[in-house]
């Protein structure tokens, strides 16, 4: 088949030294989200125009440094996208994962929740946010495994977290 379309194509879209689809762990997903009455309202941000994504709403993300753990880079972003420190912090017993057929590549990206307590301070990679029941982020979010882990997220918060999956809580978190 891959020979088939590299003739269609014109061009051959095998690998030459033969290896196989790359997996990387490279960005985490946080999915940040406030108690209002009980129920949580999931914060998702806009992203400004002229940054990757320009336009779409999204949950917390980014790229984790060379000798930063998975969690510590939830933390980095979440204090560089909302200028705040969770209340609370929490592994999503899930993965997202997508394949990147441009670098033929599986992404496999480590999920978190944070509780806030403020509305977010803006960076530069942001022009607005809003705080969503579960139906309205899940609806502005575009990719399926994001709309998966918010409904996940949601879940757990209704059916009480087990402690096992905590990283921190911190009651006095601003």
């Amino acid at each position: 088949m891959a020979r088939e379309l590299s003739r269609f194509c014109g061009e051959f879209l095998e690998k030459p030294d033969g290896r196989m689809v790359e997996t990387v762990v490279r960005v985490v997903d946080v999915y940040a989200y406030r108690l209002e009455e009980g129920r949580p309202r999931f914060l998702l941000l806009r992203r400004a125009p002229g940054v990757s994504y320009a336009g779409q709403w999204r949950m917390i993300g980014g790229k984790i440094r060379r000798g930063e753990a998975a969690w510590q880079t939830a933390l980095r972003e979440i204090e560089e996208e909302t200028g705040q420190q969770p209340r609370r912090l929490w592994v999503v017993p899930s993965l997202n994962a997508f394949y990147e057929w441009q670098h033929d590549r599986v992404n496999l990206i480590p999920a978190f929740a944070a509780e806030l307590t403020d509305d977010p301070v803006l960076n530069d990679e942001h022009d607005a946010f809003a705080w969503l029941d579960e139906e309205e982020a899940v609806a502005r979010l575009p990719w399926p495994e994001q709309q998966r882990l918010l409904r996940l997220t949601a879940r757990l918060l209704r059916q009480g977290l087990p402690p096992e999956i905590f990283v921190f809580e911190c009651e006095n978190a601003q």
